[in-house]
């Protein structure tokens, strides 16, 4: 089982195969047609998602992973689109455009969350200029850490075997989501991902585990093919190799809908194997991001968020008082996680509405926000014998209370300096008349990467101002 989920930030990820544009449109049906026995929807929603080979790029690309999608489009529209959505996801297209076939395209109806009805229009791939795609993935394996072919059976990869060779002369691992019943097609492959019934198509039912084990392994032997990576459904995964296998359930908690998640168990496992994880625990990451993904409706993604979520459970929920170990594991997950860590300092010895603007603002900038307290001898130092009115303890139980806080650490030195030089947040917000190269700690957050943001205090609003008051009672 891993304990991290490992960083694919630098990873680049070639994904050769079939695209196709899904799209999606939604509304109510609360009526059979009088035309025929078919329901009627009143369509509200439409959405176009990237299908087959897009997919998996966009599982890679939300892993924060560069990645390059080469296939073939037609002269169309649907191409045009596609690719924007795919770019504007990060995904780099080297689309190839065949004049005589137009892009794969499906259009599901749904109504009340349940699909009712899938048109596809496509034709087969009769021509297209192979040379050309050939080239393009020569250059593309040469800077390719891992290739991911994604097999749809609609043609672009109807010469595999050779891409195989390539990839095996250059030393880079394939891993292939295959169609149809003959696996000789994928000889050499890394690894392969059928699901069950695309398993039985080819070596016939399996009765028990042992039976699939061991008509896997011949498989393996047969097509000289390194592992084999059978999703089971409801029942999970099996990895099986030449001379070991391994079993997985399932991580899913609850399935909604399962399309297009045999995309995502090939980018995860795949970008595991790049950013260095073996076999067996690269499956146990596409097992967590096959749990996410089922959970969601059509052909969806999964982020290092969610992932962090999955393996580490309800961590993400200790909120409060820490320490400063405790908080250096929130931070470091936190930004694992993708979120951007927030952090300010203060005295807050009398809580007032300025102060509590002030931390709202704080939050706006990111997604964690850290309070560091000033000790009650720093307090002292700073405004003299007759402060704090509040002792550190209760003035750090009241700020640890704000919705808009997450973590409240106590600090004892004359200044934070040292703190925000240990914890490197993304963004040290400051208050009041400051600038950026003039706040205590910025330099080291700024060198590390984040940025030092002055927010304007409260008029009128200060806790001097409310002792002022409170004598004048």
């Amino acid at each position: 089982m891993i304990s991290e989920i490992p960083s694919f930030a630098g990873l680049n990820i070639l994904v050769v195969g079939d695209l196709m544009l899904d799209y999606y449109w939604s509304g109510e049906s609360n009526r059979i047609s009088p035309e025929a026995p078919v329901p009627i929807v009143k369509v509200v929603d439409k959405e176009a998602r990237a299908g087959g080979a897009g997919n998996v790029a966009l599982n890679i690309a939300s892993l924060a992973a560069n990645v390059t999608l080469l296939g073939i489009v037609g002269a169309d529209n649907e191409a045009a689109e596609l690719q924007s959505l795919l770019e504007d996801k990060g995904v780099q297209c080297d689309f190839i455009v065949s004049e005589h076939s137009p892009t794969t395209t499906k259009l599901r109806i749904v109504a009340q969350h349940q699909q009712l009805i899938r048109l596809d229009f496509e034709e087969p791939l009769i021509e297209f200029d192979y040379a050309k795609l050939l080239h393009h993935y020569k250059q593309a394996l040469v800077t390719a850490d891992v290739v991911i072919f994604s097999d749809y059976a609609k043609g672009v990869l109807a010469d595999i075997s050779s891409l195989l060779i390539l990839a095996n002369v250059l030393g880079v691992r394939s891993f292939v989501d295959p169609k149809g019943a003959d696996f000789s097609l994928y000889h050499g492959a890394s690894l392969i991902t059928p699901n069950r019934s695309e398993f039985q198509a080819v070596v016939g039912a399996c009765a028990n585990d042992d039976e699939l084990v061991s008509k896997g392994q011949a498989l393996l032997v047969e097509h000289n093919i390194e592992a084999l990576l059978v999703t089971l459904s409801e029942h999970g995964m099996a990895l099986i190799k030449q001379s070991s296998a391994y079993f997985l359930p399932t991580h899913a908690r609850e399935v909604f809908d399962v399309t297009g998640a045999g995309d995502t168990v090939i980018a995860s496992i795949a970008l595991g194997v790049a950013a260095g994880l073996d076999l067996q625990h690269a499956m146990h990451l596409a097992n967590i991001a096959a749990g996410i993904v089922v959970g969601k409706f059509g052909t969806s993604t999964v982020n290092n968020h969610e992932l962090n979520r999955a393996l580490h459970g309800d961590k993400e929920h200790i909120s409060g008082v820490v320490s400063e170990t405790e908080l250096q594991q929130h931070i470091e997950f936190a930004q694992k996680s993708g979120e951007k860590v927030v952090m300010t300092n203060g005295c807050f010895d009398i809580l007032h509405a300025g102060h509590v603007a002030y931390l709202e603002q704080a939050k706006l900038l990111g997604d964690r926000l850290v309070v560091a307290i000033n000790s009650d001898a720093s307090v002292q130092q700073l405004k003299g014998d007759s402060r704090p009115i509040n002792k550190l303890a209760d003035r750090m139980t009241i700020i640890a209370a704000l919705g808009c806080v997450d973590w409240v650490i106590p600090f004892f030195e004359e200044t934070p300096e040292r703190i925000y030089s240990q914890f490197l947040p993304d963004v040290l917000v400051k208050g009041g008349d400051y600038k950026p190269d003039e706040v205590v700690g910025g330099e080291a957050v700024i060198k590390a990467g984040g940025k030092v943001q002055i927010l304007d205090f409260v008029d009128g609003k200060s806790t001097t101002r409310t002792i002022d008051r409170i004598k004048s009672i």
